[in-house]
């Protein structure tokens, strides 16, 4: 298996887990972003059903990764549009990542507001695309090095 296939397969779980996570477990995801002493505010069910959108926006990537890995259809076999997709899959993973880190540097949760960066499912989303955005990153530019 190339490094590109490992790559591909990994942000083709990852998103589809996102979308899962997000869009049909937004119940978890609510327990996840919203301490339990909030969870009967008003505002909950809002944030709960808007969580939907993130997960929408996760499967098509998801479903892009599998397409070029399962059918390696003949334009993703050009330099070009590896670099240019894998720099796309980089970035997607990079705003997810980057996101985070204002966050983090407010020290996570801080009272009822944000959620806890370095702890639980969150530092997990947080490793997880930190790690997958170098890692396409590093696909994107090898045909470069070559």
């Amino acid at each position: 298996m190339r490094v590109s296939d490992f790559v591909l397969f990994l942000n083709t779980l990852w998103f589809v887990a996102a979308f899962i996570q997000f869009s049909i477990a937004q119940g978890n995801t609510l327990k996840i972003l919203v301490p339990r002493e909030e969870r009967g505010n008003p505002i909950a069910p809002t944030l709960q059903a808007s969580v939907a959108f993130l997960g929408g926006m996760n499967l098509p990537i998801g479903l892009l990764s599998l397409y070029l890995l399962a059918s390696r259809p003949p334009f993703f076999g050009g330099n070009e549009a590896q670099v240019a997709l894998f720099l796309f899959f980089s970035a997607c993973h990079f705003s997810q990542f980057a996101y985070n880190l204002p966050i983090l540097k407010r020290g996570g949760r801080v009272g009822v507001a944000y959620w806890p960066v370095l702890k639980g499912p969150m530092l997990r989303i947080f490793v997880i695309d930190a790690t997958l955005f170098v890692a396409n990153l590093v696909v994107a530019v090898l045909p470069a090095l070559r």
